[in-house]
């Protein structure tokens, strides 16, 4: 604008403040404004609060857990092996923080009103009976019952976790709050009151730390699919970092949870087969130098799930500065969907 067009837009504001008794009306707020490109951004350490709730009702006279009856993992060995997975691989950029944990002597409720019972779940877990349907858990009086919400929007949890056992009927992940998207599964319903998003993850204490690790890298897959959503072509990064040689031949990046650089079926994370992959080149994130170099399954831990997917996430760019509005540290929206 103009400084001829500016003193007049300033003499309206005046001749409009005489007419409404003095006041000048105020100009609108501006929109959200996408932060500008820049390469000295820092990377933000993102520090989440957690709220631990474990299903693990007791299955005999005696007050045995179901965990100790099967002879499942410890919650609390399963929580510190995946906190510590989670800050390797981010370099530290990444931090979980439980803050409160609380046992439940209890079955979680379907979304039909169902619960198994001790003697009811153990006779399906024997094969005499079919698992229930539908499977899925009501979240709604769970999120009720802990002050889910509320909690969040007062900054006290940042997400949840319910960990709980096979057929529990948690998703691996999903997400609620104002604005919440696909999280590996739909979105909560009835959650947007709460104005910042949160996730729910569901864990299972008959599984180990890699799969923790994979319900987290499901999770990362949709939030890095919705961060990138508006870019297109060689733009789009996330695009670029899950290509394998399958789907393109002798460009394979970093791949897929499920597909490796090399894979050619789903969780094939151990295949012998050399490919030509892009990894190395990641780690000079965003000044890419087109390192090649030929990998196989050795590369990722020769098949072990957890092995494969901290490789895979130790790819995560985590560095300084942004680029297409979006931060060369991706670990910040991973940990923190409010940032996408």
């Amino acid at each position: 604008m103009s400084q001829s067009s500016g003193g007049f837009f300033a003499m309206l504001l005046d001749l409009l403040a005489s007419i409404f008794g003095g006041k000048k009306p105020s100009a609108a707020a501006p929109g959200p404004q996408v932060p500008p490109d820049s390469s000295d951004e820092p990377a933000q350490i993102t520090t989440v609060k957690a709220l631990l709730l474990v299903y693990d009702p007791a299955v005999d006279p005696s007050g045995r857990k179901l965990s100790q009856a099967m002879n499942w993992h410890r919650v609390e060995d399963l929580a510190t092996g995946f906190c510590a997975d989670i800050n390797e691989a981010s370099a530290g950029l990444a931090r979980y923080e439980i803050v409160q944990r609380v046992d439940l002597d209890e079955f979680p409720v379907k979304t039909d009103g169902f619960a198994y019972t001790a003697d009811s779940y153990l006779e399906m877990m024997r094969g005499n009976a079919s698992p229930h349907q539908p499977d899925t858990v009501d979240y709604q009086p769970i999120l009720a019952r802990f002050d889910v919400l509320q909690r969040v929007a007062n900054g006290e949890i940042d997400e949840v976790w319910a960990f709980a056992f096979p057929y529990a009927g948690f998703y691996e992940s999903t997400m609620g709050g104002k604005g919440a998207f696909w999280c590996n599964a739909p979105a909560l319903r009835d959650t947007t009151s709460c104005p910042r998003r949160f996730v729910v993850m569901g864990f299972s204490y008959e599984r180990g730390v890699g799969e923790m690790l994979e319900a987290f890298s499901h999770r990362a897959e949709s939030i890095m699919v919705k961060t990138f959503e508006k870019l297109q072509g060689e733009a789009n990064l996330w695009a670029r970092f899950t290509r394998y040689d399958k789907t393109d031949p002798g460009q394979a990046e970093i791949g897929t949870v499920h597909f490796a650089p090399n894979s050619e079926r789903d969780y094939d994370w151990g295949n012998p087969r050399s490919v030509l992959s892009f990894c190395d080149d990641w780690f000079n994130f965003p000044d890419f130098q087109g390192v090649v170099k030929q990998v196989s399954a050795g590369e990722w831990g020769g098949g072990d799930i957890r092995a494969h997917h901290k490789w895979w996430l130790n790819h995560f760019p985590r560095v300084a500065g942004r680029k297409n509005g979006i931060a060369n540290n991706w670990w910040q929206y991973l940990m923190d969907p409010n940032r996408v």
